[in-house]
């Protein structure tokens, strides 16, 4: 399966927010009110002139800003906004979180999901319930982990296609169909275990 992030750094956390944050100003750049942004998403052509984010501030203030000339630099994305044409203006924005409404998210193609729509999903093994989604993790192996939270205790649940029965995320659940063994394996110890082992 293939996952579109709309608003991932290293792992994912449930938001029942109407906005998606898809960047932050990390700081200035230039001197005409140029920003280096962090982007949240993997659909970076979006950033290009015309589109229009929100920038949340510190104080949960929106502002609505469009984007003027964008350019890569290193590992950040540069952005020049209409109306942001110094230093200080520029200022203004460093740390603010890019937004856009949930409902104005990118159209994935078929096969994909977005992270914001997995976390929050009831996962079942072979037809019984082990928890739900709280977050999802990149980098460990060729599929994402899905960080799935049971009564007492949290698997790493491969997002592989090769494990996945049945998806409806209108009804908020995932059906897979796992290897013998494998929730065992990949789960954390509980305290009772922990004690026990300390008791070895």
């Amino acid at each position: 399966m293939k996952l579109g992030c709309d608003g991932s750094t290293a792992g994912v956390v449930a938001t029942a927010d109407e906005f998606i944050s898809i960047a932050r100003v990390l700081g200035t750049q230039g001197r005409r009110g140029e920003v280096a942004a962090e982007l949240h998403t993997g659909l970076a052509e979006r950033f290009k002139a015309g589109f229009k984010l929100l920038a949340l501030g510190e104080n949960d203030s929106r502002r609505e800003l469009q984007i003027q000339e964008t350019w890569s630099h290193k590992d950040h994305l540069i952005l020049k906004f209409v109306g942001v044409d110094s230093i200080s203006e520029a200022e203004s924005l460093v740390g603010c979180e890019l937004q856009v409404r949930r409902a104005e998210r990118a159209q994935l193609k078929p096969g994909w999901a977005y992270i914001s729509d997995l976390v929050g999903c009831t996962v079942f093994n072979q037809g019984q319930e082990i928890g739900k989604i709280v977050e999802v993790k990149f980098g460990a192996g060729e599929a994402p982990l899905l960080i799935v939270r049971g009564a007492d205790k949290e698997h790493e649940v491969p997002y592989a296609e090769a494990y996945l029965q049945k998806q409806d995320l209108d009804r908020r659940e995932i059906r897979m169909l796992l290897p013998e063994g494998m929730l065992e394996l990949d789960a954390p110890l509980t305290a009772e275990e922990k004690q026990q082992q300390r008791k070895k």
